[in-house]
């Protein structure tokens, strides 16, 4: 048999491997079960932007403070979610409070008479320079292209840069305590260790090479079904003081049972185990893990299985250990009232994303792929 041949057997007893260790380590859980009894945390709130006639599909917001201002970015489409001519936009704020009207970041451009479709992917800063990022796929969602734009100001963006990543991230770049920056995808999660967060990128996956040529939101079911695992997606991460990363992963489709999957890596990010299930509850959304700053551990999302696909509440769990998220608030459960029917618009709480400023904890959510709020609240609630 041929070294080419022998490849996805190699790959496949890898991954077995990877499984057997993953068992022996603890299992990332959640106590979450419903909504009763749990305190609801005392926020502030305020609508970005809510569409009325035209560009009414907004999802997929970041937030960052940058210079004295807050920048949010998020993807803004005419009607439907991911169709062609779909754009990036931003706004900003110094409060938090009274946000500038939406102004374009990227236009998506021509390709055989048919518009592009942009997705908003993350905001990073460093050294004084705020970086945005945005994917872009074709109609069909093939030539997966990563860009970037810089700002001094958060105002006045520069021209696209080419990440060279064949990817849509579900979060921007994050550090890890050596300094090197991930991006979370879908099932890859490309690293450098460009401080500046604009080159030298590198891919990195839990599936082998020859499994995937790009990754956005309609190329991870293939690899999936080939090593027997559902469709994973979504990743964000978070790091203990061994050093481990710990990346949970969003199941979606037919594969959906109310929990997230987990894949480690021990080595910065260079190489990842083979997903396994944890008994973390998930209502099929994004999330985002974080930490606080007294060392503590906390996810933003939709904990809630009870209600598949609502997301609703918004919860906030928090971990001591990494291990097990036992303390529990809810951030918001009010209802928000669709204006316009689109292609998969709902979603109480869609794809939060958060940041932590001057004791406050921010979080950036679409509702119902409609609208776009920002809610924050104290860090001295969480006891």
């Amino acid at each position: 048999m041929t070294k080419t041949k022998l490849l996805p057997y190699i790959a496949l007893l890898l991954f077995t491997l990877q499984r057997v260790n993953a068992q022996n380590t603890p299992t990332i859980r959640n106590n979450y079960q419903t909504e009763n009894g749990i305190p609801h945390l005392k926020i502030e709130r305020t609508m970005i932007y809510s569409p009325e006639k035209v560009w009414l599909y907004n999802h997929h917001p970041s937030v960052i403070h940058f210079k004295n201002n807050f920048i949010a970015i998020w993807s803004n489409g005419l009607i439907d979610e991911d169709s062609p001519g779909q754009r990036v936009v931003f706004s900003v704020s110094a409060d938090c409070v009274h946000w500038s009207a939406p102004a374009v970041l990227a236009s998506p451009h021509l390709d055989h008479d048919t518009l592009t479709v942009l997705t908003a992917a993350g905001l990073y800063q460093h050294n004084g320079k705020l970086v945005a990022y945005y994917g872009e796929y074709t109609k069909n969602r093939t030539n997966t292209h990563l860009w970037a734009k810089t700002s001094t100001d958060g105002l006045h963006w520069s021209k696209a840069i080419d990440q060279h990543l064949p990817l849509i991230p579900n979060h921007g770049p994050e550090a890890t305590s050596r300094g090197r920056l991930i991006i979370s995808g879908n099932f890859t999660f490309p690293y450098t260790d460009d401080p500046s967060g604009l080159s030298s990128w590198k891919m990195s996956s839990f599936y082998p090479d020859s499994l995937y040529t790009q990754d956005n939101s309609a190329t991870f079911y293939a690899p999936a079904a080939k090593l027997g695992l559902p469709p994973l997606c979504e990743g964000s991460f978070f790091q203990t003081d061994d050093e481990v990363l710990h990346m949970l992963l969003r199941v979606t489709g037919k594969g959906w049972k109310g929990r997230l999957w987990l894949t480690e890596s021990t080595d910065n990010g260079k190489k990842w185990s083979r997903p396994v299930e944890t008994a973390f509850s998930d209502n099929d959304s994004k999330f985002h893990f974080g930490r606080l700053p007294d060392k503590r551990f906390y996810y933003v999302g939709i904990p809630d299985t009870l209600h598949h696909y609502d997301r609703n509440p918004l919860v906030l769990s928090i971990s001591k250990d990494g291990v097990l998220f036992d303390k529990n608030y809810i951030i918001a459960d009010e209802l928000y009232h669709l204006k316009k029917e689109g292609l998969w618009k709902g979603g109480q709480y869609g794809y939060p994303h958060s940041i932590i400023y001057n004791n406050y904890l921010y979080v950036i959510i679409s509702r119902q792929k409609e609208s776009i709020e920002v809610i924050r609240f104290s860090l001295d609630q969480l006891k």
